[in-house]
């Protein structure tokens, strides 16, 4: 057990989910469902199985023993979530990085951070010891800085005209991305569920010899599989409405390529935010449920510096920007707070 280990690991991953839809920026002659199904066949189906094949022996056994009933509510929360993680790709391409992902994550946060300890009953003791009174502290100041951040994304969408917010968001459009937005992060809190739900296919992994950084790679596999399941059925839905079936072999081919390389890069970094969000849970001690509030500050810390280098803020006054930084401060401060809850709970 290593609290600030997990931080570290849950930090790359927050990064990896923050930066995966940058490459879009350069991709060309695809429809917006194309390059999505695309880089989500890299994300949940095949990252997934190279990942846990690489670290866990005997995957296959590992998955066929488990009973179904953990299969199936880990495959349908995985269902759940896809809905979410569809939502709130559309969020980022209605609002961008920063706005998107601030108000998406917020309610992803709320909602999956506390609700599964509710579920296992583990919340009451939280309020009896000095640790768990930190860490509960620690996601309270993380929301806090959640909704800082959200509310310099209200004043930006009050201070720039359409013309100027088209400028670094070309398909802008606040209330159809706030919309999925709000809905998508609800519906993303679901993947706490599924690993909770998967909770006896990483004991199998780890009594099968897998090291305990890397139980969860494969309860993602049936987890991702059912988000892949949700974002196939909707993204073949709007190729079919659009006519953009012609995007997969459209040329020239070099064009193609670069956009199916771009796509794969974002596929595997979208895959790395869970695969080093799965490590971190394992290295966070008797709390690990305050890993998805982490997880989630992370990923809204460095999508703002995205935002800010994609300048997304660039034609904001100093005081929103002050309102961003100072809730990107309270976001950072957080997860340093939730660490030391974790350490003095491991001391006992």
């Amino acid at each position: 057990m290593n609290p600030f280990l997990g931080i570290f690991l849950h930090a790359i991953g927050g990064f990896s989910s923050a930066s995966f839809y940058v490459p879009i920026n350069k991709v060309q002659r695809w429809a917006w469902e194309t390059y999505w199904i695309t880089l989500g066949f890299v994300a949940w189906v095949v990252m997934p199985w190279i990942g846990a094949y690489l670290t866990t022996p005997d995957l296959w056994g590992i998955l066929s023993s488990c009973p179904h009933k953990n299969l199936f509510w880990t495959y349908f929360f995985g269902v759940l979530w896809g809905i979410g993680g569809l939502s709130c790709g559309l969020s980022l391409r209605y609002l961008g990085l920063s706005l998107g992902q601030s108000i998406s994550l917020g309610f992803c946060a709320a909602f999956g951070t506390l609700i599964p300890p509710i579920f296992a009953g583990d919340v009451a003791s939280l309020f009896g010891t000095a640790s768990g009174l930190i860490v509960m502290a620690g996601i309270v100041i993380c929301l806090a800085g959640i909704t800082m951040c959200g509310y310099a994304g209200a004043l930006k969408e009050r201070q720039l005209t359409p013309d100027q917010k088209k400028e670094a968001v070309k398909d802008f459009a606040f209330i159809k991305g706030f919309s999925v937005a709000v809905f998508g992060g609800i519906m993303s809190a679901s993947m706490a569920f599924a690993l909770t739900a998967g909770k006896p296919i990483a004991q199998a992994a780890l009594e099968a010899g897998t090291a305990s950084i890397y139980q969860n790679n494969p309860v993602l596999i049936v987890a991702l599989a059912g988000g892949f399941t949700t974002n196939f059925i909707c993204c073949t839905f709007l190729k079919l409405k659009n006519k953009t079936m012609s995007d997969f072999v459209a040329k020239p081919d070099r064009t193609l390529l670069r956009n199916y390389l771009l796509a794969f890069l974002s596929g595997a970094m979208w895959y790395g935010q869970y695969f080093f969000y799965g490590m971190g849970t394992t290295k966070m001690g008797k709390y690990d449920f305050a890993s998805w509030s982490i997880h989630m500050a992370f990923i809204i810390v460095f999508s703002n510096f995205w935002g800010i280098y994609l300048k997304e803020w660039k034609l904001v006054n100093s005081k929103t920007k002050m309102i961003l930084l100072i809730g990107i401060l309270v976001l950072i401060a957080s997860t340093f707070m939730i660490g030391i809850g974790n350490s003095m709970a491991a001391e006992k």
